[in-house]
Formats: C-alpha cells, sequence, structure tokens
C-alpha cells in the first residue's frame, strides 16, 4: 500500500552544511594562493546555492575576471568538501525528531536534493543518520535535477509513496519551482541560512519550527 510521503531538500532545509561546503571552497582557494576568501555567517547563503556559486564569489571578490576557472576549480572543491564532509555541519532543532515520527505515523519520506547522490549518501552516513531516509535523490541520480520534478517523482516512487498525497519541503526558489512543476504542495522553512522572503514565493505553508512539521503534514496531504 502506498503511504504519503514527505520530501525534503537536504542543504539549508533539514541541516546548515554551509560552513563544510565554505571550507570546501576556501581549500580551492587557498591553492591558488588567494587565500580563504569566505566565512561564515556572511557567504552561507551562498554556500547552500552550490559549489559553483561560491567559486564564483571568490573569484569575483579577488578581482579575478576570469570564470572559467569556476568549472576547472570544481572538481577540486568536490575533493576537498568529501575529504572533511560532517564537520561543521549540523540538523536544524527538531528536524530529526520530525522524520522519526512522520515516519512512526506511516509516512514515507524522502531526500531530493541537488548535492551529488554520492556526497548526500556519505554526508548522511557520516553523521549517523542514513537510515532515517527512506531513499536519497541526489543532483546526478538522474539525468535531471531540481527544478525539474523528475528526481522529486523518483524520490516518491522508490520511497513507496503515493503520488496523490506528497509534497515538498525546501528552503529555495529551486524548490518552490520544483513543486510548482510537479504540481504539489510545497513548505519552504523560515530559518534556512539562504534567508529571504519565504512568504513571497508563496508555498502551501511556512515551516517555523520542525516540532508543527507531522501535524503540518498530516493536514496538508490528509
Amino acid at each position: 500500500m502506498l503511504k504519503p510521503c514527505v520530501v525534503f531538500d537536504l542543504d539549508g532545509t533539514l541541516a546548515d552544511t554551509s560552513g563544510d561546503l565554505l571550507n570546501a571552497a576556501n581549500a580551492c582557494f587557498r591553492g591558488l594562493g588567494l587565500g580563504d576568501l569566505l566565512s561564515a555567517p556572511k557567504d552561507s547563503g551562498t554556500a547552500l546555492k552550490g559549489g559553483k556559486a561560491m567559486l564564483k564569489l571568490g573569484f569575483k571578490r579577488a578581482g579575478w575576471s576570469d570564470m572559467t576557472e569556476v568549472n576547472r576549480q570544481y572538481p577540486f572543491l568536490l575533493r576537498a568538501y568529501a575529504k572533511d564532509i560532517a564537520s561543521h555541519t549540523v540538523f536544524y532543532e527538531g528536524a530529526l525528531d520530525a522524520v522519526s515520527q512522520l515516519r512512526a505515523t506511516g509516512f514515507a519520506v524522502a531526500i531530493c536534493t541537488n548535492k551529488p547522490e554520492t556526497l548526500a549518501v556519505q554526508l548522511l552516513t557520516e553523521l549517523g543518520i542514513l537510515d532515517y531516509f527512506d531513499v536519497i535523490i541526489g543532483a546526478d541520480t538522474l539525468t535531471v535535477r531540481k527544478p525539474d520534478p523528475a528526481p522529486f517523482w523518483a524520490a516518491v516512487d522508490r520511497s513507496g509513496g503515493d503520488r496523490n498525497r506528497c509534497c515538498l519541503i525546501g528552503d529555495t526558489q529551486t524548490d518552490r519551482l520544483t513543486a510548482e512543476n510537479a504540481n504539489i504542495p510545497c513548505i519552504l522553512v523560515s530559518f534556512g541560512p539562504g534567508g529571504g522572503d519565504m512568504a513571497a514565493l508563496s508555498p502551501a505553508a511556512l515551516l517555523t519550527a520542525f516540532a508543527d512539521l507531522p501535524a503540518l503534514a498530516a493536514h496538508l496531504l490528509g
């Protein structure tokens, strides 16, 4: 029997991963003799937009105009991140309790992230919580990534979720567009480092605390 399904974004939604992402970007800059160009919390929002966003910001800050270096450095950033992926990452208060409650009450729970799948799995494994989730869909699991709805639907289907009773929880416009493209409800968190006016994106609901999520999901999905 298919289950109601809650699909989470990872970075900035379930956990603040910005510290380890910024360290990886700074490793690239140090390798080029530029020193540490990014820092938390000032650049945490950029970190959650991905590796290339961090590299672009750093090179701009250093006065570099040749942005082709972004693509050259990106593989080095991924390797640096894989070497030290969980030193500074923290889950938001109540996030894992909410996931546990959802599963205990019969929900399928999945992750759909634009982080490469191997890195997402590695991060959750090192943090000891991989088993909290039924499936992990990353940026490279399919040939497309969010905001294309296909990764979201893959998360629902592979977790045993019901396509007619599912929602996406995220923290960015990308997540909002993914939900819109899938024609499903979107819940946006209000506490991620990305900041911004989440209400302006007109989600189905805003989440100010994970303690409210089980009841909110039950209300939305019936």
